[in-house]
């Protein structure tokens, strides 16, 4: 009788071990006692990649915009057509100056200019987070 209980505590302890954390409450290492981050995700962007003087390929990235707090998340949702097209300009900066088609696209670049771009809409942004890129030969 002991060994059937004990052997059920453990599938127990088990199975709490297993399940997966509720939908958006991901924690990072010590916990989740703090702050969450409010997050606001763009829609993706695609950026045409100019090489002399015809187009050579697109330049694609997906942003989250990371907010201090859930008020100017909102205000940051609300300005999302200002913050795209700064995005946009950003990401053609960069496609005309860094990118090519045939290799990989610097990520670390990439961030500081989308971040210098996006900061100066909108100073309130906390990071500037790229999920995604690519670059495709047309």
């Amino acid at each position: 009788m002991v060994r059937g209980k004990r052997t059920l505590a453990m599938l127990g302890l088990v199975t709490v071990a297993l399940s997966p954390l509720p939908a958006g409450r991901a924690f990072a290492s010590g916990g989740g006692g703090g702050d969450e981050p409010h997050l606001v995700k763009m829609e993706p962007i695609a950026v045409p990649i100019v090489d002399s003087d015809r187009v050579a390929g697109t330049l694609n990235f997906k942003l989250v915009l990371e907010a201090h707090d859930a008020a100017t998340a909102e205000k940051l949702a609300a300005a999302m057509p200002n913050l795209r097209m700064a995005a946009i300009s950003g990401g053609v900066e960069f496609a005309r100056l860094d990118a090519s088609a045939l290799r990989a696209v610097n990520v670390a670049d990439l961030d500081k200019t989308l971040t210098a771009a996006l900061k100066a809409a909108s100073p309130e942004i906390g990071r500037v987070l790229i999920v995604e890129v690519g670059a495709s030969q047309n």
